[in-house]
Formats: C-alpha cells, sequence, structure tokens
C-alpha cells in the first residue's frame, strides 16, 4: 500500500540477526516454538478512503461554489456559472484526487478508522498468520506467534492450545508491553527481542526444554511488507 512505512525497512541484517539469536536463546529453555511477525499494515481500509474521499469533494464543491455560482440568469464573455455539470465534475474527480491521497499519505484514514476496526483486522491478520506459517503443527501444540501491526501500532500474541491452557491473558498483555515500549522508543529490534525474552521466561516455566526437544520452525524474523 503506497505511503505504508515498510517493515523491512527498519530491520537491517545485523537486526535480524540478533532477532534470530535472541528465538535461538529462548528456545534453548523451553520446549516451546516462538515465531515473530511484522506486518506493515494488517487491513485495506477502503471505507476510510471513501470517506475522507467524499468529504474532500464536499470542500471542494463549496470552494467552487463560493467562488463561482453565478446566482443571476446573465452570462458575461469572462463569467464561469458553476452550474449542474460543474458540480457533478467537481465531485467526481475530487472524490477521485481525495482516495488518491489516502494512498500516498495512510494517517489521513486515521481519523475515519474506528479503533474496533483496526483491532479486528489486526486479530484477523494475526489468526491468518498463525494458520499460515505452521503454528498448529507443533507436536507438542507449543507453538506461540507474536504478531506486531505498524500501521495500526497492535500488537497480538496468540498461542497453540497447550500454552493457552496453562498462560493467561495477563501473561500475553505483558509480552505486547514489553515490545510496544520498545517500539515507542523507536528501539524496535529491543523491543521484539526483549518480548521473546520474556515469552521464552514465562514458557520455561511450564513447558521446559526436553532432551529429546527439536526446532520445528525457523528462528526468524518474518517480515509481511
Amino acid at each position: 500500500m503506497v505511503g505504508i512505512i515498510k517493515a523491512s525497512t527498519l530491520f537491517s541484517t545485523k537486526d535480524r540477526d540478533t532477532i534470530e539469536h535472541a528465538i535461538i536463546d529462548a528456545e534453548k529453555q523451553t520446549s516451546g516454538e516462538i515465531i515473530p511477525v511484522i506486518a506493515s499494515v494488517s487491513g485495506r481500509y477502503d471505507r476510510a478512503e471513501d470517506i475522507f474521499g467524499l468529504i474532500f469533494s464536499l470542500i471542494c464543491v463549496s470552494i467552487g461554489w463560493c467562488l463561482f455560482h453565478n446566482e443571476t440568469s446573465t452570462a458575461s464573455w469572462s463569467s464561469f456559472n458553476f452550474d449542474l455539470t460543474s458540480i457533478l465534475l467537481t465531485i467526481l474527480f475530487s472524490f477521485i484526487i481525495g482516495v488518491l491521497l489516502t494512498h500516498f499519505f495512510p494517517f489521513l484514514r486515521l481519523p475515519f478508522i474506528a479503533k474496533s476496526e483496526t483491532a479486528e483486522e489486526v486479530d484477523r491478520a494475526a489468526a491468518a498468520a498463525f494458520q499460515q506459517h505452521r503454528l498448529r503443527n507443533t507436536k507438542d501444540s507449543t507453538g506461540i506467534l507474536i504478531y506486531i501491526s505498524l500501521y495500526e501500532h497492535q500488537v497480538r500474541v496468540l498461542g497453540d492450545d497447550a500454552i493457552s491452557a496453562k498462560l493467561s491473558h495477563a501473561d500475553w498483555s505483558q509480552i505486547c508491553e514489553t515490545i510496544v515500549n520498545g517500539f515507542k522508543q523507536k528501539q524496535y529490534t529491543h523491543g521484539i527481542v526483549d518480548g521473546i525474552k520474556l515469552a521464552g521466561q514465562l514458557l520455561a516455566q511450564h513447558f521446559p526444554i526436553k532432551e529429546e526437544d527439536t526446532n520445528e520452525l525457523a528462528n526468524e524474523l518474518i517480515i509481511i511488507d
């Protein structure tokens, strides 16, 4: 999506290596499998684009009416009458321009997106990522997804059945808050690393490492631009 900050631009090769090592270290103490995913954006928010386009077109029509509307029935050589055709064309083209503006400047959509909508989109995208990256396929159902969505400024933590039975919503919130605090300070890599470390500590309490434990999922930061 045009104008969205790309998640890939925030992490160098060194940053990704640092996160990979954090996952390896965390999984040395637990049989859990930790997968961090960061997405540039989780939803399309077409309705917000349309609302902005409509408001922008109404503003343009209002300006055109004030500047060019001729209330008299006479027309002169140099005058321009803001008639019905002009109004309709202004609405059409200004609506298109308004929608395009939200593509290049995504912050323009934000006032027209309900918090409940962003939460739903992040929930949906996190659930899709959980399935896509095979977290349901671990041997002991001990996969955990850390999902970060940049545009929405939201974090989700999802655990497979065995983990969800042991860890509480408060535990997930603690991981989320740790990552959010890092991102607020623009310490993106450190925020993710701290979240992974905390996840490893929490998992180790209920799912300590086993002698026969094998690494089932890749130890890497997954980026969705």
